[in-house]
């Protein structure tokens, strides 16, 4: 089935599961959701309101999922998500857990400009208190989101538009879990750890294809949780291969990558050929026109440069 379906699904088993489980968010109703993930499932356009009431339903033991359109309109929610869900079961002492699941598409879309296009999860992985995470591909879109929606603690669940429409196997089991924290190795490799997630993870197994063919073995992991991070797959591959590479659609500075690359260099230091490189989108605002979008994500000619830069 496609991501977006997988994620649907999803919902509805965690619904009929729990009672307490129930979604909220623009355009979830009437209009059955602005990519159709909860199609058949409708609040003022007020982020930091719904979001509001989802924090104090989970306080009181419901289980909400606030549907974000797009994860850029998450900034007007941040004071609820930031200030009240990541830090109320601290503040208590432990009384309240908070949990709530917040969704919805972020990242690089398609011609949607600067203000709808942004990598927010770089807003929340740094909060303590909130998990993250990003999941690549159907089945892990399903597994991830039952398993966030059944976590106690705060969850940022951010997909990519990009992707609703792929395809992919999908586990029917309507208890099928994917632990939040837990890395996959996409491909298996000797010659270069490439750590990539949601479309960046596409990009780079096309690149491993091609490099291939002049002998260089890429190692691909895709992180799935941010926050927790699965350090020790991603450490344990790098002291494989002997060198890393990681890719992201973010601009790099303080990005998912500089997170990476320290632990890397702090956990696996002597293992390592060459120094980790980074490889982010610009440094620049997303433009709406094509052929600049284009340029401001990482391009398989970018990526693959990197790749023989470490493997030279």
């Amino acid at each position: 089935m496609t991501y977006r379906e997988a994620l649907n699904l999803a919902l509805r088993e965690e619904m009929r599961r729990d009672p307490r489980v129930f979604v909220m968010g623009e355009e979830v109703g009437l209009y059955e959701g602005a990519y159709k993930v909860t199609q058949g499932l409708d609040t003022p356009i007020c982020e930091s309101g719904f979001t509001g009431v989802g924090v104090g339903a989970a306080m009181l033991g419901l289980r909400p999922v606030i549907e974000m359109m797009t994860f850029n309109f998450s900034i007007l929610a941040l004071d609820q998500i930031v200030n009240s869900a990541a830090k109320l079961c601290y503040m208590s002492g432990g009384q309240y857990n908070i949990p709530l699941v917040v969704r919805g598409p972020g990242g690089p879309a398609s011609q949607l400009a600067a203000q709808h296009s942004q990598s927010m999860e770089t807003y929340f992985y740094h909060v303590p208190g909130l998990k993250v995470v990003r999941p690549s591909t159907p089945g892990d879109a399903k597994g991830l989101l039952k398993s966030a929606i059944r976590d106690e603690n705060p969850v940022i669940f951010i997909e990519s538009e990009t992707l609703y429409a792929i395809k992919g196997e999908v586990p029917e089991d309507p208890d099928y879990l994917i632990p939040l924290g837990q890395a996959a190795i996409r491909r298996e490799g000797t010659d270069v750890t490439v750590i990539a997630y949601m479309g960046m993870l596409y990009r780079a197994l096309e690149v491993a294809e091609e490099l291939s063919k002049d002998g260089i073995s890429m190692e691909i992991v895709d992180p799935r949780t941010l926050r927790p991070m699965d350090t020790e797959t991603i450490v344990s591959s790098v002291r494989k291969t002997h060198r890393c590479v990681v890719i992201e659609a973010g601009a790099g500075f303080a990005g998912m990558g500089s997170e990476i690359a320290a632990e890397v260099q702090e956990e696996a230091f002597d293992d390592l050929d060459a120094p980790v490189v980074r490889v982010t989108g610009e440094n620049a605002p997303m433009p709406y026109a094509r052929n600049l979008e284009l340029l401001k994500t990482p391009s398989k000619d970018k990526i693959a440069a990197a790749i023989r830069e470490v493997c030279a």
